[in-house]
């Protein structure tokens, strides 16, 4: 069963801008906080921005500033907004949703930030 499906990425210049988006099933869309991560060959992943029921957002401090965590309620979508993107962002990046018993993963989008 798929619970979330990641979308956006690409290879996108140094300042450069891209939007991910996260579909995600209906059972799981009221769950937060909702988080993207990122993750480098070799390194943990990287918690980078979470939106909470409230809609507080909490952010990375390298990305601070330059990306935005947002939702969509009536498409059951969460986004990330990337702007003025550096080389350090590239990454795989992770839609994340936890319930009490799991946490649900998406497949990951590349993201390549390359002159």
């Amino acid at each position: 069963q798929v619970h979330s499906v990641e979308s956006g990425g690409g290879l996108v210049q140094p300042g450069g801008s891209l939007r991910l988006s996260c579909s995600v099933s209906a059972s799981l869309f009221t769950l937060r906080p909702m988080n993207w991560y990122r993750q480098t060959p070799g390194k943990h992943r990287e918690l980078v921005a979470a939106i909470t029921s409230s809609g507080r957002t909490n952010y990375a401090d390298s990305v601070k500033g330059r990306f935005t965590i947002s939702i969509n309620n009536a498409q059951n979508t969460v986004y990330l907004q990337m702007n003025s993107l550096r080389s350090e962002d590239t990454a795989v990046y992770y839609c994340n949703i936890n319930s009490p018993s799991n946490a649900y993963w998406g497949q990951g989008t590349q993201v390549t930030v390359s002159s």
